[in-house]
């Protein structure tokens, strides 16, 4: 009864009247239709990034996989330029053991020639020795097997002998020198 009072307060119109009035409102209102086409949108965008998705996924995969093996390859064919490279020293040290030489002055002078080729092969690769007798101990550079009493004030902290040499591949340390430090 409360309602009923109300809308004859509020509207001049019959009860009657309102009624029909809000179900021809609910017959011509397009909002479940609306929610219907916005839902399938949704479902569209979604197959849509699903879509996308699937399809990078697989693209990044095909791409790992490829530059997986352009990488072996391409180290691969680095120690073949590597080894390439070394095999006129070992057709000097193949040549030098079939050699019969008496004199062994002239046998050290080969010897000499070959180990000068060979370090010149790995200079040419970037290999540098790293110096370090009468330099100061550096632990980015060298690894200390002992300490001595220095020989002299200027020899302490330094390198006062080496027993195994260091090297450097391109301006990195590949192996350090062992070295016995003066105290």
């Amino acid at each position: 009864m409360f309602l009923t009072d109300w809308h004859h307060m509020n509207n001049d119109q019959p009860i009657d009247q309102n009624e029909e009035n809000l179900e021809s409102t609910l017959e011509n209102n397009t909002e479940p239709a609306t929610e219907v086409s916005e839902i399938e949108s949704l479902q569209a965008q979604l197959k849509e990034s699903n879509d996308k998705f699937l399809r990078l996924y697989a693209e990044f995969d095909n791409y790992k996989r490829r530059t997986m093996k352009e990488r072996s390859e391409l180290l691969q064919v680095a120690g073949k330029e590597v080894i390439l490279s070394f095999l006129p020293v070992v057709d000097d040290f193949e040549r030098a053991k079939k050699a019969d030489v008496q004199d062994i002055f002239l046998y050290k002078e080969g010897i000499d020639l070959i180990h000068h080729k060979f370090s010149s092969i790995l200079a040419a690769k970037g290999l540098k020795p790293i110096e370090s007798i009468g330099h100061s101990f550096n632990v980015d550079r060298h690894e200390a097997i002992t300490n001595i009493p220095a020989p002299s004030e200027d020899l302490i902290g330094k390198v006062v002998d080496e027993t195994e040499k260091g090297y450097e591949l391109n301006g990195h340390v590949i192996r350090f020198a062992k070295v016995i430090v003066g105290e």
